[in-house]
């Protein structure tokens, strides 16, 4: 049988259009987080494989600056938003992403599935990963760091850090909140003794981290857990947190669904994969972090140091507190 070009044609452009069809037709799962949640480094990509295994689906990370901007952005677009999960949240967050109204409850069941150092139990947020605030110094160029936030406070002024800004990053807010935790009513005048030390404050973890690696400062606000990168990928142990007398300020990180999200089914299915071992097993090497569910941790993990005190807030203590200790730590560092 003989069959027309314009028929041959046809019959491809159908196939196309049926092709087509089908790729308009896979769900799309769209999750906001920080940046380096889902750069090729991070834990996003073998999560984002991971998941869309069994999801039949298309998982799309849009990395934001950070977690503090991925809230504001939800708040800014608010049940307009294209987002169906927001990762990367902290527990410093939570009251005031709840009172949004604009996050949904998750359903998951977290009894038994987690391994924090505090109990945890939340209708809206599911943990993902978890770790300590510290101060990492190169021992090499820093025989004898702190022993506590009150010796750094006090340490001499030729001694260099960097910090975030707690209005914009989660470690620096971190920070803000375990000053405040350590001296009270004190903490205006504890700034005002750290700020000759302070070479800047960034806006962002990554900013002062890499101020740091090129040497332009002693110490920076980091996690007790990033040495532990530099011993996987540098083989070098020079990079260490200093462990502090008072203990270390705890920080959480969480994940909630939009009550308006375009995909509904597929968020709650991945707030359930979040505790599952595909999940748990890429925090440790790629968001240098404790995970908060069950799994195992790598041979560098063993030597990070343990704080004597886990230092939390609770969130509704945050959210009340949060606008008149930034504005204390604000004149502190301008005088």
């Amino acid at each position: 049988m003989r069959i027309s070009f314009v028929t041959v044609m046809a019959m491809i452009a159908a196939t196309f259009s049926s092709l087509s069809l089908q790729a308009d037709e896979t769900p799309k799962l769209t999750i906001y987080t920080y940046d380096s949640f889902a750069s090729e480094w991070g834990p996003g990509p073998a999560i984002e494989k991971a998941f869309e295994a069994e999801c039949a689906c298309d998982v799309n990370f849009l990395a934001l600056d950070s977690s503090i901007g991925i809230l504001g952005r939800v708040q800014l677009e608010g049940t307009s938003s294209n987002a169906d999960i927001v990762l990367g949240l902290d527990t410093n967050l939570m009251k005031t992403a709840r009172d949004t109204g604009l996050f949904a409850p998750h359903g998951v069941s977290l009894d038994g599935r987690t391994s924090l150092p505090v109990a945890f139990d939340d209708d809206h947020f599911v943990p993902f990963d978890w770790g300590y605030f510290a101060f990492v110094y190169n021992s090499e160029t820093m025989a004898a760091p702190p022993t506590s936030l009150k010796a750094l406070v006090k340490a001499p002024d030729d001694v260099r850090i960097v910090i975030q800004d707690p209005r914009t990053s989660t470690p620096g807010l971190g920070l803000l909140l375990w000053m405040r935790s350590v001296y009270g009513e004190d903490a205006p005048r504890a700034w005002a003794d750290l700020a000759p030390k302070i070479v800047t404050v960034t806006k962002g973890w990554w900013d002062a981290y890499s101020m740091f690696l090129d040497g332009e400062a002693d110490m920076v606000l980091s996690y007790s857990t990033s040495p532990a990168y530099h011993i996987v990928v540098d083989e070098t142990d020079k990079y260490r947190a200093a462990a502090f007398d008072e203990g270390h300020y705890l920080q959480i990180e969480v994940a909630a669904m939009l009550k308006n999200a375009p995909q509904p089914d597929l968020a709650r299915q991945f707030m359930d994969f979040i505790l599952s071992p595909d999940f748990q097993s890429v925090i440790p090497t790629t968001n240098w972090m404790y995970p908060a569910g069950k799994a195992d941790l790598p041979e560098a993990f063993d030597g990070l140091i343990r704080p004597v005190e886990a230092r939390l807030y609770a969130p509704e203590d945050v959210a009340a507190n949060k606008s008149a200790w930034v504005g204390e730590w604000q004149r502190a560092l301008s005088q």
